[in-house]
């Protein structure tokens, strides 16, 4: 009977999703022609528009960004992929992981490594070595240092030392069938653990401060308008590639079978799928998105430390994800950039009250629109759509 069930084991698979009334079920209509123009005209307004007019226009004119906007646009592009890989554990494996930050600060900091080789010795200390390494009275460059002043070098840890560690976790973690609120909680307290453990000045991670003060980014000085719009561009191509590429996995047998896993890894499971390889396969991969967005975060902020990890932040990630609407891919994207743009006007004209608003807007958004904002419009249009049938 299993082997039957193992032939027959796409339609299985189909039988016992949900109906597409479900929120958490992407619709493939979803994203139409306009869609898709939208979304293409959004890459190149801020992927290639912005960053060109950064870069040539003078400053003071009109219709040049200023650098604060476009770091601005950086770091929330940043926040939009990891938002991404958030969405494919949690939308679409239905497994709710609060140590994203953590892949997202690794990423961060191999690439931090290397920008403070770059500093050389424009350093502070005029020393080969890092400033707070020779505060520190250090006298070589610790081990997990070797080869980090190579640009390939390090682009490669930044791929696989967050995809590594992830790979480790969640083999033992998914193997104990470990998941639910007992997942989450795990999750956090390793991305606390981490934490605890970068603010340790021995650990040659710059200690409370972390790393900052980069100076240059392969020769390139890095306050340079055209680095600042080159990073920009770059950032945004990164979201658009991780956003279609996403949604082609989704779409996939290989995607399929992960949001079967989502509504009944048992009953997945007895038809002779190894749930344990698919839910590792995208845990990894969502790490490894993590850390290519904390490595593009990097040199556009100027500054990593150990922060990144805290639980707030964790906690923010899901919170962008169920605000844009998870289950949807470019609802993350724009819950990231919604929420993250609340925080920046509220952190300055309400700074005591932004937790506040976090909270209560998270309490809403379950309350009122569990689909999310992307949800909330689809409702809309499809009350339009009954209203004016062809």
């Amino acid at each position: 009977m299993r082997c039957a069930a193992a032939r027959s084991s796409l339609e299985t698979i189909e039988k016992i999703r949900p109906d597409m009334n479900d929120p958490l079920v992407v619709e493939r209509r979803l994203f139409g022609r306009i869609e898709w123009f939208l979304l293409l005209a959004a890459v190149l307004l801020a992927g290639v528009l912005a960053p060109l007019a950064h870069a040539l226009l003078p400053e003071g004119a009109a219709l040049r960004p200023s650098s604060y906007l476009v770091t601005l646009a950086g770091k929330f592009a940043c926040y939009a992929i990891l938002a991404v890989a958030m969405d494919l554990i949690w939308g679409y494996a239905g497994i709710l992981s609060l140590g994203q930050s953590l892949w997202f600060a690794l990423g961060g900091y191999v690439f931090g490594m290397h920008l403070m080789r770059g500093i050389g010795r424009e350093g502070q200390y005029q020393s080969d070595l890092p400033d707070f390494m020779v505060f520190l009275d250090w006298k070589q460059l610790p081990w997990h240092w070797w080869n980090s002043d190579q640009f390939a070098w390090s682009i490669l840890m930044v791929v696989l030392v967050p995809g590594v560690l992830a790979f480790i976790f969640g083999w033992f973690a998914f193997r104990s069938r470990i998941r639910g609120v007992y997942f989450s909680i795990i999750t956090q307290a390793l991305t606390y653990a981490a934490m605890l453990l970068f603010f340790r000045n021995e650990t040659g991670f710059g200690g409370n401060n972390g790393f900052t003060d980069f100076k240059t980014l392969l020769g390139f000085r890095i306050t340079d308008p055209a680095v600042r719009a080159t990073l920009l561009a770059i950032t945004v191509g990164m979201l658009a590639a991780v956003f279609i590429f996403s949604r082609w996995l989704v779409q996939t047998r290989f995607g399929r079978v992960l949001q079967a896993i989502r509504d009944a890894e048992g009953r997945v499971r007895f038809c002779g799928y190894d749930t344990l390889r698919y839910k590792l396969a995208i845990w990894t991969l969502a790490a490894v998105i993590s850390g290519i967005a904390g490595a593009l975060y990097v040199p556009q902020v100027g500054i990593i430390n150990p922060g990144e990890m805290s639980p707030a932040n964790a906690i923010e990630i899901a919170v962008w994800t169920a605000v844009g609407g998870r289950g949807t891919l470019i609802g993350p994207i724009l819950g990231a950039w919604l929420v993250n743009g609340a925080k920046s006007w509220f952190t300055m004209a309400f700074p005591d009250y932004w937790l506040f608003f976090l909270g209560a807007l998270f309490v809403a958004v379950t309350l009122y629109l569990p689909a999310g904002v992307i949800g909330f419009f689809r409702t809309l249009r499809g009350s339009a759509g009954a209203e004016n049938p062809r």
